[in-house]
């Protein structure tokens, strides 16, 4: 069983990355996704890959997985029917919230509605204090009562949140067996389980997506395993988490809330693979499809954590790889706002009916329309002509809309191509200058199937020279899949002082988490030396609101010197000023367990090819509006490490295309990437 493979569902296709730990040797596929069922374009996926590759199905050791079922759950509000149980009093928490609009200046908007109505929030009698005592004990009538009404109800899962329960969840697991051992079938989420960390609001809003979801990846899960294990079963699974890292089909099945960025954080992981093969420790990741463009900062082969995010307009306290998503895609479309400006985005054709050039019926102007029309793509069409594109339809597309501007078809076309790049490049700007990092000492990595079509753009918009090109742009979430490590991660909120005296308090703190850590990697079956723990501190000032993550360079703790000049550096860094004077606490300790994979070592350097490659066509290519370049189009699979080309020149391929502007230039390194050097 020498074969993993990487699969990540897409709104339009599935994509299947391909590798046999034993030899190196890469496949790649893409299917047409099933929206109504995602893993029947999975199992059939596989079958075909099997057939291609001549293997059986008792050859693949894992498919791992990146799943967008719990995203588009939560998008189109279809969960399962919720219930709460919360400590008497904090029934309303749900909707009191922050007490803050979701949009500072727009004073008629809304948050959505809560997931529990009202009559389905269920309070009983217990209090734990903030030190983790008990003031009242559980009334377990009053859970009783609730199970009674519950199960009235019919619904489908239950989050059971109470105050304080982060720090003593005695009273949460007793009414959470309670109500499993009244309610057989109902699905039970707690929030120490999910996520013990304080703040109520996030914890309570994040047990209840959590509960709001597992009804509807138990049943695409179910059905998912039963399918894999009638091809063979022994073919493990495992599904990406929101932060990187692969998770059991059983872990992923009590936290489904976990898979919610699944698919882009596999992006993310699959972009440092990339960057360590090409020795890139710092690059700047743009991943454009059909819908978004998911942007994210790399460095030292790192990302960033974020614990704060809104996901289908709900808050969401977990950890997540810090992406900045957008409505930027090859399908957004071009509108005329109130003010009669053009915007693109973040409205998007989608796979159905598409953009006009798909000739499926759509008939408003996109991206991937504009760039037809400026001979960026080919006219022979996506996926190797496999996909059909009518150019005559993009501009009969594009027209109204050049018509209210005044201008030519291809003067427009250029415009939205314009507009879609300066969103990307505030985007990228919210990852990177926002948080004090330049991004011209960055590589641009772009992927997914229109990243590379744009990468010179918005380099240039940004002041950045290098533009990283994966070997196989269009199918990196699923080559970020196969390369992932199982990873869990573990946190306990203690408000712990930064002084000497605190140091035995926080010992103990990184213990439990360790022997926590240990037990996991014991029930996986983790070879000692293939374990790895990572240690991050929640720091703030006291005083302060909020904290700011301290990765440390250990799993062991520093001394409190040592701790404090970590968290002025990230302070100045995030806001360019710190005072190492100034009083400091630790509110949240958490531990990241991994089982690693094999480190990932870069090739030896590229011998240059004795010929050039030869291209394979010319077309008319317009860089700017006012005229064409006769343009030179190169297949990807005919560009081997150490050939160098000059620009202009269009590189095609299965799952992309990339566009060199004129005076670009461009080697591919011994990993087979594109290194394109954007001329000024």
């Amino acid at each position: 069983m020498s074969w993993f493979i990487g699969v990540d569902v897409g709104g339009t296709f599935t994509d299947f990355h391909c590798l046999n730990e034993r030899t190196g040797e890469a496949f790649v596929h893409k299917a047409p996704s099933t929206p109504d069922n995602p893993a029947r374009a999975i199992v059939e996926g596989v079958r075909t890959v099997a057939d291609r590759l001549g293997i059986g199905f008792a050859d693949i050791h894992r498919l791992a997985h990146g799943t967008t079922v719990a995203t588009n759950a939560l998008i189109q509000r279809k969960g399962g029917k919720v219930a709460l149980v919360t400590t008497k009093g904090f029934r309303d928490l749900l909707e009191i919230g922050r007490q803050v609009r979701p949009h500072m200046y727009s004073l008629q908007e809304d948050h959505p509605e809560p997931l529990v109505p009202r009559h389905w929030r269920f309070e009983v009698d217990e209090r734990m204090t903030a030190d983790g005592t008990a003031e009242r004990t559980l009334d377990g009538k009053d859970v009783a009562r609730a199970a009674e009404a519950i199960r009235t109800a019919k619904v489908d899962s239950v989050a059971v949140g109470f105050l304080f329960s982060f720090l003593n969840p005695e009273h949460e697991r007793r009414a959470a067996d309670a109500l499993a051992a009244a309610l057989p079938g109902v699905h039970v989420s707690r929030s120490s389980e999910v996520q013990p960390e304080f703040r109520e609001y996030e914890r309570f809003s994040t047990t209840v997506l959590n509960a709001y979801l597992q009804p509807v990846l138990a049943r695409y899960l179910a059905d998912l395993g039963d399918q894999v294990g009638r091809l063979s079963g022994t073919i493990e699974i495992g599904i990406n988490q929101s932060a990187g890292g692969l998770m059991s089909i059983g872990r992923a099945h009590r936290f489904p809330v976990r898979t919610a960025l699944s698919g882009p954080a596999a992006g993310a992981v699959g972009a440092i693979h990339v960057a360590k093969l090409s020795s890139r420790p710092n690059v700047v990741t743009l991943d454009m499809g059909g819908t978004s463009a998911d942007v994210a900062l790399i460095r030292d082969y790192r990302t960033d954590t974020a614990h704060d995010r809104q996901v289908g307009g709900f808050p969401v306290r977990l950890p997540m790889i810090d992406i900045n998503t957008i409505g930027a895609g090859g399908g957004s479309i071009a509108w005329f706002a109130p003010d009669g400006l053009l915007k693109v985005g973040p409205t998007s054709a989608g796979a159905v009916p598409g953009p006009a050039c798909y000739g499926q019926g759509g008939t408003e102007a996109t991206v991937t329309d504009a760039n037809l029309v400026l001979g960026r793509l080919s006219p022979r069409g996506l996926l190797d002509g496999e996909v059909a594109l009518d150019a005559a339809a993009a501009r009969r597309a594009i027209q109204p809309v050049a018509e209210r501007l005044g201008f030519t078809v291809e003067r427009t076309a250029h415009g939205i191509l314009a507009i879609v790049v300066a969103n990307m490049v505030r985007a990228i700007r919210t990852v990177s200058v926002e948080r004090g990092h330049d991004p011209r000492s960055y590589a641009l990595m772009p992927f997914g199937g229109a990243g590379p079509l744009h990468a010179t753009d918005v380099a240039r918009s940004l002041g950045m020279r290098e533009i990283l090109v994966p070997p196989a742009p269009g199918i990196l979430c699923a080559q970020g899949l196969v390369v992932s490590d199982l990873k869990e991660d573990f946190v306990r909120t203690r408000r712990t002082r930064l002084a000497a005296a605190d140091a035995p308090a926080m010992a103990r703190v990184i213990g439990d988490l360790a022997e926590e850590a240990r037990r996991w990697l014991d029930a996986e079956g983790i070879a000692a030396d293939d374990r790895e723990t990572l240690l991050a501190l929640d720091m703030r000032y006291v005083g302060q609101n909020f904290e700011l993550p301290v990765r440390l360079p250990t799993a062991a703790l520093p001394d409190a010197m040592t701790l404090a000049r970590l968290f002025a550096a990230t302070h100045e860094q995030s806001y360019g000023y710190a005072n190492l004077e100034a009083p400091i606490e630790v509110i949240n300790f958490r531990l990241t367990a991994r089982a690693r994979r094999a480190e990932t070592t870069p090739p030896p350097p590229a011998t240059p090819p004795t010929a050039p490659p030869a291209p394979v066509g010319r077309r008319a290519v317009h860089f700017r509006w006012e005229a064409a370049d006769d343009t030179s189009v190169y297949r990807r699979d005919a560009l081997k490490p150490g050939h160098r080309l000059t620009g202009p020149m269009v590189v095609e391929q299965l799952d992309a295309t990339t566009l060199l502007y004129p005076g670009d230039r461009m080697t591919v390194d011994a990993a087979g990437s594109l290194v394109i050097e954007a001329a000024p």
